[in-house]
């Protein structure tokens, strides 16, 4: 399946049979031909309209037909796409405008009432026509694709150095900086998942992961590569329902971060169902706990469990755990995926002796070029190629590396510095929960103490906090018991799963 496509969207569609199934919507099916033909209509709109190479793109949309072929024709036309979660509110798309300057914007139609005013002037395409939208100038995927495709100028060629998106996520000065990915980036990080998860044509992957967050990115290049299909399901609100789509439609495949695996474990009927066909499950976007883990492994014997690391700043996958050193190495990351290098360097720069504590360094051909006109915060996370991850973490004598955590997500108990995920993946060794995070917050005594958010696994949870206070006793140093438990209904989390450790410091410390 070698390729020489430069650019991300022939990369992924060539030689592709027009009337195989791509896309699998609650309502209708697309093939690999609508794709292309889609595609490649928005990109000769794009030129028509005066789009030049580089400009941007935003696409504002729920995971859809409209989504993909809108980015495949961004792509295809050699702008820069620059996709964003549908909830995003008027002022954070007000910062990402002023950030991006961008010429066009692609939004589903039920949101031109909410960004109406913020995207007058901009070139706008909807997925299908709006009534009066008080916006100029305006067209419609629909309209586009019924009409006679313009001739136009020729689209212009495009180099794997040629900037393909811009991936916003969180800085570290609370701004987020919209992350360069080049056509490139996405390329090679597509061929290696491609090939260490070894998938095929026969592939269906039951998408509930949205697509303007890099890992969910990553599952529409990789089956469109192959010629799989994505199953897309919006439901997970409502995860019985997502099961059995992924019974009817034989699904090979599912991906989620911690939070998708924790509800699935202890809050549906997955351990007492069958899915014949499911092959692998993919597990990023964070730390999942080894009592979860051992729990998915013996709630789906017969599939594998691919434990994942990555950042948006490597456009996707930077390590994984290969299913078969799941037991040995329960907790690692594993090592790098084919074509990155990673290690774990001190702050002398050397590589960490056993035992020792360092940053996850990385290099290879997925390393993005850094931050979009945030010279100073790429200059921090981006040296001489290589991609400083800011997680620490520790090697063993066979080259697993296990993560600590995040080098800010400590608390200091009476001199002791622990990390937030070794707390909380205890906690969640008491079958009561569904979820938990810890933060510290300021004591007199110790300087820190630990402040516990829990989610409860039913919703009568009478005596739960003493229960759960005598367990963390009996398991932990008295100093990181937790001073409180604050009980919850659910944690604050972003649109791809994520929980917001920031907003948790700022909820008040009221035990329920």
């Amino acid at each position: 399946m070698n390729s020489t496509a430069s650019n991300v969207a022939s990369f992924l569609l060539e030689g592709k049979e027009p009337t195989r199934v791509a896309l699998r919507l609650i309502d209708a099916d697309h093939t690999y031909g609508s794709l292309q033909s889609a595609s490649l209509d928005i990109a000769r709109c794009l030129a028509c309209a005066g789009g030049r190479k580089g400009d941007r793109a935003i696409l504002l949309a729920e995971n859809s037909f409209f989504w993909v072929a809108a980015y495949l024709g961004i792509l295809r036309s050699g702008l820069v796409c620059v996709p964003l979660p549908a909830t995003t509110s008027g002022p954070e798309l007000s910062y990402i405008l002023q950030t991006t300057e961008p010429r066009f914007a692609f939004l589903q139609a039920k949101l031109v009432p909410k960004h109406r005013a913020t995207l007058d002037g901009l070139s706008l395409v909807t997925d299908h026509e709006v009534a009066d939208s008080g916006l100029r100038p305006v067209t419609s995927l629909v309209k586009i694709q019924s009409g006679v495709t313009p001739t136009g100028p020729a689209l212009p060629a495009v180099a794997r150095d040629d900037l393909a998106a811009l991936m916003f996520t969180s800085g570290s000065t609370g701004r987020p900086h919209g992350v360069m990915v080049s056509h490139g980036n996405i390329i090679a990080n597509t061929e290696s998942i491609v090939d260490y998860l070894k998938l095929t044509d026969g592939d269906r992957m039951m998408t509930v992961l949205p697509f303007h967050y890099c890992f969910g990115t990553s599952l529409m290049h990789t089956h469109l590569r192959v010629g799989g299909s994505l199953v897309i399901d919006l439901r997970f609100m409502y995860p019985e329902v997502v099961l059995e789509r992924m019974q009817d439609t034989e699904c090979t495949g599912f991906a989620g971060v911690p939070s998708h695996f924790q509800i699935l474990l202890r809050s549906s009927s997955l351990k007492s169902k069958t899915f014949p066909h499911l092959r692998y499950l993919q597990q990023a976007g964070g730390h999942l706990a080894p009592a979860f883990i051992r729990d998915l492994r013996d709630a789906l014997p017969s599939a594998q469990v691919f434990v994942m690391y990555g950042q948006t700043e490597a456009t996707a996958r930077l390590a994984y755990l290969p299913p078969e050193s799941l037991e040995s190495k329960l907790g690692s990351i594993g090592k790098g995926i084919p074509g990155v290098r990673l290690r774990v360097l001190n702050e002398s720069g050397d590589e960490v002796q056993r035992g020792e504590v360092g940053e996850i360094v990385a290099e290879g051909e997925n390393i993005t070029q850094g931050y979009w006109r945030a010279p100073e915060e790429s200059a921090k996370c981006f040296r001489q190629g290589r991609l400083y991850t800011g997680d620490l973490a520790t090697v063993d004598d066979e080259g697993f590396i296990y993560v600590v955590d995040r080098a800010k997500e400590f608390v200091k108990c009476g001199g002791r510095r622990v990390s937030c995920r070794q707390l909380e993946e205890r906690l969640l060794e008491f079958d009561g929960l569904l979820e938990a995070a810890v933060v510290g917050v300021p004591d007199d005594i110790l300087g820190e103490a630990v402040r516990a958010f829990v989610v409860p696994r039913k919703p009568d949870h009478r005596e739960l906090e003493e229960r759960l206070r005598l367990f963390c006793k009996a398991h932990m140093p008295y100093q990181l018991v937790p001073r409180e438990f604050v009980i919850v209904d659910s944690l604050p989390k972003n649109s791809s799963g994520k929980v917001l450790r920031p907003r948790l410091k700022a909820l008040p410390g009221v035990v329920s």
